[in-house]
């Protein structure tokens, strides 16, 4: 008799919730090497998509929504509002994006799969990571020899 609280995970006699062992449908067999090829393929582009809606963060993004606001007529008198409008839009395009982001790193994982890989996680944190050291490093090099400190470190003489 099973009456051990640590045995049956609780007060509740029977399995935890979730705690299910987890059971795959049946192997599908091999496929042929062509659609694994395509299916490689198309995991390939689902990445490629997901760095560069990666790297929009990193700049296009942001700045898109500055100029946007900026030619509002309306807005353009009122700085401290045109600064919280563009900010809210960014992070509302952030997060539509983010969701974009997720759905197609499923869709990577599926993909991967069925293209005969073990694929069981995805590659959103690893992408995201790669692209923030790259738009780190673009937005760097612009400031320093770009516009920011380009005119500071090398003033002009009159």
């Amino acid at each position: 008799m099973r009456t051990d609280p640590t045995d049956n995970g609780g007060l509740f006699v029977g399995r935890r919730p979730g705690t299910r062992p987890l059971r795959y449908r049946e192997d599908p067999g091999e496929r042929d090497p062509r659609s694994r090829r395509r299916d490689a393929l198309l995991a390939h582009l689902l990445l490629a998509a997901m760095v560069v809606i990666n790297l929009l963060f990193w700049g296009p993004i942001p700045l898109g929504w500055l100029w946007v606001v900026a030619h509002i007529s309306f807005l353009s008198t009122r700085s401290f509002l045109a600064v919280v409008v563009a900010f809210v839009f960014i992070l509302l395009t952030l997060f539509l994006a983010l969701t974009l982001l997720k759905r197609l790193d499923y869709a990577w994982i599926l993909v991967r799969r069925a293209a005969g890989f073990d694929q069981r996680e995805g590659a959103i944190g690893r992408v995201f990571a790669y692209t923030a050291l790259a738009g780190a490093l673009l937005f760097g090099a612009w400031m320093i020899f770009g516009g920011g400190l380009a005119n500071s470190l090398n003033p002009k003489t009159g």
